[in-house]
């Protein structure tokens, strides 16, 4: 039976989690919601906040992950991102957006491309 989108999706944020934390990132929150807006991942580097948007598919018949974060979609992000902040009174921290691209096929090992700053 074939695995549903949102399981791919939430596979695919633990997958990158795992990563980032392998990069010594500390995991601030995930799936953070304002309005209808989300962020996938915040994390720090200990140099910055980073809003992480994660992409996962199982091939790249249609195209590959990152290639699906839209204008729209990151308009959405830095929305979220921007009340994660006020929320928090974090104003003057130094913020970046990135993209986990994740390819996974079945069993397969993972394919986990990072692209830091991504957007701006």
């Amino acid at each position: 039976m074939a695995e549903t989108t949102k399981k791919i999706g939430d596979r695919g944020e633990d997958i990158a989690a795992a990563y980032l934390e392998s990069k010594d990132w500390l995991i601030i929150d995930r799936n953070y919601a304002f309005e209808k807006a989300e962020v996938d991942i915040v994390a720090t580097d200990r140099n910055y906040i980073i809003f992480v948007e994660v992409k996962t598919r199982s091939g790249t018949y249609f195209g590959r992950p990152e290639e699906f974060v839209t204008p729209a979609k990151e308009a959405n992000i830095k929305k979220a991102a921007e009340a994660w902040i006020y929320e928090r009174k974090m104003e003057t921290a130094v913020v970046r957006f990135d993209i986990i691209s994740i390819v996974q096929n079945g069993n397969e090992a993972p394919e986990i491309t990072h692209f830091e700053d991504a957007f701006r």
